[in-house]
């Protein structure tokens, strides 16, 4: 009997050690040296311009796949025919982006692709021929690398930009030809976005070819009453500067101008689109008859934009629809010209909420959705079937579902599940799509669908990284909501430790961003490097919590749009609400809840710490404006106005202003090479709590951007931080 209940010992510790050694404890290490919770995704994918059928890729090479049935039909190219045809130079690992010219007999591939900002990037290009597995320059390499290489429609033309030019190459003798020669570092630009227009208004190439191939037309930046930022980059001897063009806020911005290349003529036509001086152009298009151009012009205050179209045959122009908003609009690529030349499809916030309207120039604007709930996003518009593919939060605030209506707005139709988050890809065709699926604790799974929402194929899963996360014992995020002392209902997201026990007592860390038209809560999953590192922390016993306050995304304009004038005050009050009603849970320590932020989310942190001082016990700041007068002019005077005109607005809500109210424990953290969030906003504030004798931890990241990434930089930010909470919550 002994010896039995020794082996039913034995036995039963086996499975409990077992059990013990399948949870494996989430370390840093793991987050940001081994990469263990980085989910996959599909490598390589690309709709191809027929629009019924998509590729992949992996190191082997590039494959043609079918919409309609799911199936690999042929490999187009294999990394042998790529390394053959290169005599070694290029292989599919060399490979950062490629795309194909409307034939789909070449392939444009870009190598040894460097990022100059945030969307733009410059790479060596080369020209892959799919019949004959040949592989030849784009240009003289050189010359230096090119940037934005474009096909024309016909696929015998390519241009791109170099050194601040616009170039033609003509496949047909291999003819490079410069369409513009005034380019200059810091003075002119060509075909491409300055610092600003690429970072605000979400636009990086500035030229299009016209769809019958005879012109190109293209935005000239003028920035040389941009002034300059200048930024140290450390390492050598004596360190260099490295200066750019940044407009901060009230201050002047580059002259744009449109042009319009006639290729058969070689002349060039500059619209006439009134004054320059005080206005943005943000977008330009062909309409589908190859004759007529849109120019947007969007006025400084952003809250005016006007459609100008323009002629090429007559050189007549006129205004055909404007867009106005009390308080700001934004500038997007949601607006489909139709083939009548005469009618767009777009969306606009007119009526308070982002809804779709059918428009015609000069004309009637009809208004296709309605309801207090937004459209996200136009995903396609089907101009031969007359239909529309929409992503709205209509089944929740915080779900994205697709739907179908026709160009009446007649014929709705739901195609996803409602319950959760969707990002698809449409076919040129509109036939077909691929979705990305997500919810707050399912990882994206990749499908292949019809455009009646039917799933054609399964391709990812992630059912690799979902063993990933049973194997860490993974907890599972909540959704929950809560009206604040304001009568102002919020929602937010809560991640407790997997063995949460109501009757204890929790500290809380809430993570913050919380800018204008952002969403942090919403039924999709989460960054997965954060996700790990927060469930590291729950481990250790912490809860983690986030919520969205007023200005953020989806709920309309009253919500959104209240913090006009005032950034960062009704924020706050929002944060400092949340805590207060975090702290009125019965399992939450209230005497310690701490708040952490990056970018707009390090403003909010520092403003809550300093005005909420009674409930934030930390918090930490990561790369922070501290005063919007230090910020771009197109992000802050969409919401602020300038500082000449709303100076109260700039400095009433700056953490720099509040500093003597302070309390509890601070880290801030800033890359000393940020672009974005110049590093002199922390130098401003720590000269600001210097002065107040108030003490505070500080860390900066030399040579390092906004991001604060690069080498081993990721793992010891996080490691810091990781201490830091421990030590101070």
């Amino acid at each position: 009997m002994k010896h039995v209940l020794k082996i039913v010992v034995f036995v039963l510790s086996l499975g409990i050690n077992s059990t013990f050694a399948q949870k494996k404890e989430i370390t840093v290490s793991a987050i940001w040296k081994d990469y263990t919770f980085l989910p996959s995704g599909v490598s390589g994918f690309l709709t191809m311009p027929d629009g019924d059928y998509y590729t992949l890729t992996d190191t082997n090479g590039i494959y043609k796949y079918s919409f309609a049935s799911g199936e690999k039909i042929t490999t187009l190219v294999t990394n042998e025919a790529l390394k053959t045809a290169s005599h070694g130079k290029i292989s599919m690992n060399a490979i950062n982006t490629y795309s194909f010219d409307e034939r789909e007999n070449q392939l444009l591939i870009a190598v040894k692709l460097e990022n100059i900002y945030r969307r733009s990037t410059k790479a060596y290009y080369y020209i892959y021929n799919i019949t004959d597995k040949t592989i030849r320059m784009l240009s003289d390499t050189t010359k230096g690398k090119q940037s934005f290489a474009t096909f024309s429609n016909d696929g015998k033309k390519i241009a791109f930009v170099r050194d601040n030019n616009i170039f033609v190459v003509d496949l047909e003798n291999n003819k490079e030809v410069a369409l513009t020669t005034d380019g200059l570092n810091r003075h002119i630009i060509n075909g491409m976005a300055d610092w600003v227009y690429e970072e605000e208004l979400d636009m990086s190439q500035a030229f299009t070819w016209s769809p019958d191939n005879t012109k190109l037309a293209y935005l000239r930046f003028d920035e040389q009453k941009v002034k300059e930022f200048s930024m140290t980059v450390w390492g050598d001897l004596y360190p260099e500067e490295y200066k750019f063009k940044y407009p901060k806020a009230g201050e002047d911005n580059s002259l744009v101008d449109v042009y319009i290349y006639d290729m058969a003529t070689e002349q060039k036509t500059k619209l006439n689109l009134g004054d320059n001086s005080n206005c943005y152009i943000p977008r330009i298009y062909w309409l589908p008859n190859s004759t007529a151009l849109m120019a947007l012009k969007l006025n400084r205050h952003q809250n005016k934009l006007e459609f100008f179209r323009y002629n090429t045959q007559n050189k007549q122009q006129d205004l055909v629809y404007t867009d106005e908003n009390p308080y700001w609009l934004n500038v997007t690529d949601q607006y489909y010209f139709l083939d009548d030349n005469q009618t767009m499809i777009a969306t606009s916030e007119r009526n308070g909420f982002n809804h779709i309207y059918k428009i015609t120039f000069g004309g009637k604007i009809v208004q296709l959705t309605n309801g207090n709930w937004e459209v996200a996003k136009i995903s396609a518009v089907d101009k031969k079937n007359k239909l529309i593919y929409y992503l709205s939060n209509e089944t929740s605030l915080l779900n994205r579902d697709l739907y179908c209506i026709d160009f009446n707005g007649k014929k709705k139709q739901l195609l996803t599940n409602g319950k959760g988050w969707n990002t698809p890809t449409f076919s040129p065709s509109t036939q077909y799509y691929r979705n990305v699926y997500s919810d707050l604790n399912t990882p994206s799974i990749y499908t292949i669908h019809d455009n009646k929402g039917k799933e054609i194929r399964l391709i990812n899963d992630n059912a690799k990284y979902k063993e990933v996360m049973k194997e860490y014992n993974f907890a599972n995020r909540e959704l929950f909501s809560f009206t604040t002392e304001e009568n102002i209902l919020l929602y937010g997201w809560m991640l407790k430790p997997v063995d949460f026990d109501s009757t204890k007592k929790y500290p809380v860390l809430m993570y913050v961003y919380g800018g204008p038209e952002s969403q942090e809560v919403k039924n999709s999953f989460f960054s997965p490097f954060d996700l790990a590192w927060y469930q590291l922390l729950s481990q250790k016993g912490y809860i983690i919590a986030c919520v969205d306050g007023r200005g953020t995304a989806m709920r309309g304009d009253t919500f959104k749009k209240i913090i006009y004038k005032q950034l960062g005050k009704l924020e706050t009050i929002d944060q400092i609400s949340a805590a207060h009603y975090l702290k009125s849970l019965s399992y939450v320590d209230g005497s310690r809840i701490g708040i952490w932020g990056w970018s707009f989310g390090g403003y909010l942190s520092s403003l809550a710490l300093m005005q909420g001082g009674d409930v934030f016990k930390m918090a930490i700041s990561v790369a922070p404006v501290t005063t919007w007068r230090y910020y771009d002019n197109i992000y802050t005077e969409r919401f602020l106005q300038t500082p000449q005109e709303n100076p109260s607005g700039y400095d009433e809500n700056s953490p720099i202003t509040h500093v003597n109210k302070m309390k509890g424990k601070y880290l801030l953290v800033h890359g000393t090479a940020d672009d974005n969030v110049h590093f002199q906003n922390a130098i401003d504030l720590v000269t600001a709590l210097n002065k107040a004798e108030k003490q505070y931890e500080q860390f900066f990241y030399p040579n390092k951007n906004h991001g604060i990434y690069g080498g081993n930089t990721r793992y010891h930010l996080y490691t810091k931080l990781t201490d830091f909470v421990l030590k101070n919550l």
